[in-house]
């Protein structure tokens, strides 16, 4: 198992390539796509999925070009509408990537999509979290920007 996180600072953004067994997944990624491509070529491994923390306003991500470039599946948490083909995971729904899991927790509050994703390695543990903009150090993504929610931090830390 492998895992990078692509940082620009510029933008305070982490991406993530995720790689087991041939198998990749990119966690939130950015508009410039193709040093994705290449880091899978260069591994002789496939994107199969591109996991989507949230709906994003402050970056362009590159999903949808991502997508069409490798045919992987783009993947949200419940309740996200778009007006491309995405995968609208189940809350606690697990995705096989070589021989680790993702597991999907929905975590409402920073907005009504917003999804952290657990990484679960090859013998069972839980291994990593991504939580996009759910969680920070030592605080919580806004959850005043999730209109029509009354979600509190209190809420928040209770589902993960």
């Amino acid at each position: 198992m492998k895992i990078e996180q692509i940082y620009t600072g510029c933008l305070a953004q982490g991406a993530y390539y995720i790689e087991s067994e041939g198998e990749v997944a990119i966690i939130d990624p950015l508009r410039e796509i193709q040093p994705y491509i290449d880091k899978a070529a260069s591994e002789n491994a496939n994107i199969k999925y591109v996991f989507e923390t949230h709906f994003h306003a402050d970056f362009v991500s590159g999903h949808i070009d991502l997508a069409k470039k490798t045919g992987a599946t783009i993947v949200y948490g419940p309740g996200a509408e778009t007006t491309y083909e995405i995968h609208s995971a189940k809350d606690n729904e697990e995705f096989k990537i070589g021989n680790i899991t993702i597991k999907a927790l929905h975590t409402p509050g920073h907005t009504l999509e917003s999804t952290t994703y657990l990484l679960i390695d090859e013998k069972g543990k839980n291994h990593a979290i991504f939580s996009g903009d759910t969680l920070f150090l030592g605080d919580v993504g806004r959850p005043d920007l999730a209109i029509k929610s009354d979600l509190t931090k209190e809420d928040l830390a209770g589902m993960l």
